[in-house]
């Protein structure tokens, strides 16, 4: 389980996040009545929004990455769950022949292929439509994080 730095789960101020409370290589006072240091540079060179590793949109970009697989991954296990369900429950159904030698359940067999290329392509259409523009915006967002950190005395 991560940490969440978001302002639902604030950090305490006497402990900065992602280090153990007590460290041998402790850079801040062990007293949390102490003076802290000041939080990041104030006035015009200020950034206009929070650092990348705080930002909504990583938690947004999760969670449609999240839907994406969840709809790819339905998709194709959906169709077999089907499939199992009626050769357990239905086996005179799939004894029917459709033509001459050709049963529904060997044919509902042979359609599993297409449907696991369809679940494919559904996962790679919402990647593009999804996922990778958010994806995009981040990584720019952090090229640009990244120039205004070089960019400050």
């Amino acid at each position: 389980m991560s940490y969440d730095t978001s302002p639902s789960y604030p950090v305490p101020p006497h402990r900065p996040p992602h280090q153990p409370p007590y460290s041998s290589s402790q850079s801040y006072s062990t007293y949390p009545w102490a003076p802290q240091p000041e939080p990041g540079p104030t006035g015009p060179h200020r950034p206009r929004h929070s650092a990348l590793g705080q930002h909504s949109d990583i938690r947004v970009l999760r969670s449609a990455y999240r839907l994406q697989r969840r709809v790819a991954t339905l998709t194709a296990l959906g169709y077999f769950t089907l499939f199992l369900v009626l050769s357990a429950f239905a086996p005179s159904l799939m004894r029917d022949e459709v033509t001459d030698g050709l049963t529904v359940g060997l044919l509902l067999g042979l359609i599993q292929v297409p449907v696991t290329g369809a679940a494919i392509g559904l996962y790679e259409y919402t990647a593009r439509r999804t996922v990778d523009p958010i994806a995009e915006r981040l990584r720019k967002q952090a090229e640009l994080d990244t120039g205004r950190a070089e960019v400050r005395p």
